[in-house]
């Protein structure tokens, strides 16, 4: 008995650091008319925040992110799993332009640089 205790407290707490890791995943809606959709949030140091969109092939995406701290920075993944050139992570992004290469789900993934950040992250699809 003392052992399933054991693996099922283990496992719990496997769990909660899987999802800590995580972060939010969150699907982008645009507001009715409108081309830009402003999203707010934080992540704690060691998460990532994962937004997601549509978009199809030669739209422009520009993203922009600001935080209080100058700590908040995105990389942007295209449908296929591969990075956008200039929103790679690792190369600090808080301002992306260009032109999609593909049509599908795109997914923005928000971190801190240290610490924690309070962001705010902008998207538009032209």
């Amino acid at each position: 008995m003392r052992q399933i205790l054991k693996l099922l407290m283990v496992s719990a707490l496997l769990s909660a650091l899987v999802f800590a890791q995580t972060g939010k995943t969150q699907r982008v809606r645009f507001p009715q008319g409108r081309t830009t959709a402003v999203l707010k949030g934080a992540v704690v140091r060691g998460t990532q925040d994962r937004y997601i969109l549509g978009a199809r092939s030669g739209q422009t995406m520009i993203v922009h992110i600001s935080s209080r701290e100058k700590n908040a920075v995105f990389a942007i993944l295209g449908p296929d799993g591969t990075a956008l050139p200039g929103a790679e992570e690792g190369t600090d992004a808080t301002d992306w332009t260009g032109t999609l290469p593909l049509s599908g789900d795109f997914s923005i993934w928000v971190g801190p640089t240290r610490g924690n950040a309070t962001y705010t992250l902008e998207v538009t699809i032209r």
